[in-house]
């Protein structure tokens, strides 16, 4: 029972802590290879059983699974399919064990739910912190898995002698450095709660996936990319998981949050953003730290099974000691042209300069709006190459690093970099002539545009 309660999402939950009642059977519904596909499009929402006509577990899971499924009729249907008789349904689904609960929406697997639960202990039906404790779970139940139960006694195991909130994390990630189940203490409220979850949710160091990278990256992280399975090799997984976590756990004062991922989910982004290819490393994690300013570094000395080379890492950029990686071009070995080329290794030089006013293009090689714009931008150029004072640049945004402060999200985009004022560049939104740039540089530029060789009155 505690098995199939700890993968059955919440709204199933708050229904079977309760079952006791021995019912009648016959409301599962019975889905194999012939038909799996078109009777589970036909429901938003359904949890289905994957079993095996011999496994225990199977059969011990079996009545509890009846009981739910009769309350739930009319509302979310549940059924299951035999894997011995349609073994081909379950090979589509990355079925390996029995039994295998997964949740399909509109007959698409949205997996085996294997994160952190939220379950409430109170007094009574009635309780006022119940109520808002179902209005939190009905707000955030889409992201997260709540569970309540009136029963006292069920919390008593958990040292829950009054009304409590517990935060469960996943099972697969229990580690010594840090409490699996988190006691919420405050008053609940959605936003209390919310904020409880968010703050606890990810643990000391979470599993990276592509589903909770963006909630992830806001922050200053560091990452350890490995050959991690927790399907196959959840004790392998852990192993190197364990050795972040005991070196992390020492710096965790200061700022830094950690996490592990599988490389293979990553291959492309760590080529394209950190130079690392599939081989690097061979078995032993690579580790990259990026900030939320975007900075990035990576760990170049061997991941050590003792953990001090991370904890020498971690030392040295902590202290400032390490060089960021910069994705760049080479700096070109001559940039006389009027339109200056500028890589990630030269910006600051060029760009940053703070006694030059500084028009700077993004482009991407392959852009046909960006083609049409170089003679144009190219005879800008030439028209303002006698001023000392004004810079007219461009970079390859797709072979370097983009600064911190620019936002590219499409090609062309153009930034003016005032002198003085390096770190408020602006972005030009203006037409591409070159009368519109000049008129542009004439009403931004700290110092008066000199156009073919003759100043500009403002």
């Amino acid at each position: 029972m505690a098995s199939f309660l700890s993968l059955i999402p919440s709204f199933l939950l708050s229904v079977l802590i309760f079952s006791g009642a021995v019912v009648a059977r016959g409301d599962v519904l019975e889905l194999g290879d012939v038909d799996f596909d078109y009777l589970a499009a036909e429901h938003e929402t359904m949890l289905v059983k994957f079993y095996a006509p011999w496994c225990g577990h199977c059969k011990k899971l079996a009545p509890d699974f009846e009981t739910a499924a009769t309350r739930l009729k009319g509302t979310v249907p549940l059924a299951k399919v035999d894997c011995t008789a349609s073994p081909d349904t379950c090979g589509r689904f990355g079925v390996t064990g029995y039994p295998t609960l997964k949740i399909f929406r509109n007959g698409e697997d949205s997996s085996s739910y294997d994160g952190p639960r939220s379950a409430g202990f109170f007094s009574g039906p009635d309780s006022g912190q119940l109520a808002e404790f179902l209005k939190a779970a009905s707000v955030m139940r889409e992201h997260f898995r709540f569970a309540h139960t009136i029963d006292m006694t069920l919390g008593l195991k958990h040292g829950v002698d009054t009304e409590r909130v517990l935060l469960f994390r996943p099972p697969r990630l229990s580690s010594k450095f840090e409490e699996s189940v988190l006691r919420f203490t405050e008053t609940i409220t959605t936003h209390t709660l919310r904020r409880f979850i968010r703050d606890n949710i990810f643990g000391m160091c979470p599993h990276l996936t592509n589903e909770n990278r963006d909630k992830l990256k806001g922050q200053d992280l560091l990452t350890a990319y490995y050959d991690l399975d927790y399907l196959q090799n959840p004790k392998g997984s852990n192993y190197w998981r364990n050795r972040v976590m005991k070196v992390g756990s020492q710096f965790a004062s200061q700022g830094l949050s950690f996490a592990v991922a599988n490389r293979r989910d990553f291959v492309d982004e760590l080529e394209e953003e950190f130079g690392l290819g599939a081989s690097d490393g061979g078995d032993l994690p690579f580790v990259t730290i990026r900030t939320r300013q975007g900075f990035k570094y990576t760990m170049r000395e061997e991941f050590t099974r003792d953990g001090k080379s991370l904890e020498r890492f971690l030392e040295d950029y902590f202290a400032g000691r390490l060089k960021r990686y910069i994705k760049s071009e080479p700096i070109p070995e001559k940039n006389k042209g009027p339109v200056k080329v500028v890589v990630a290794e030269s910006f600051e030089e060029i760009v940053n300069d703070p006694e030059k006013d500084v028009l700077i293009e993004f482009y991407a090689p392959w852009c046909g709006h960006c083609k049409s714009l170089e003679p144009k931008y190219k005879e800008l150029a030439e028209q303002l190459y006698s001023d000392p004072n004004i810079v007219i640049a461009k970079m390859d945004a797709t072979a370097n690093d983009v600064p911190q402060g620019f936002d590219v999200q499409g090609f062309p985009t153009i930034y003016f970099a005032q002198a003085g004022k390096k770190d408020q560049p602006k972005r030009y939104e203006g037409a591409h002539e070159v009368k519109d740039f000049i008129k542009y540089l004439k009403g931004e530029a700290l110092h008066v545009p000199v156009v073919s060789g003759v100043r500009e009155d403002l």
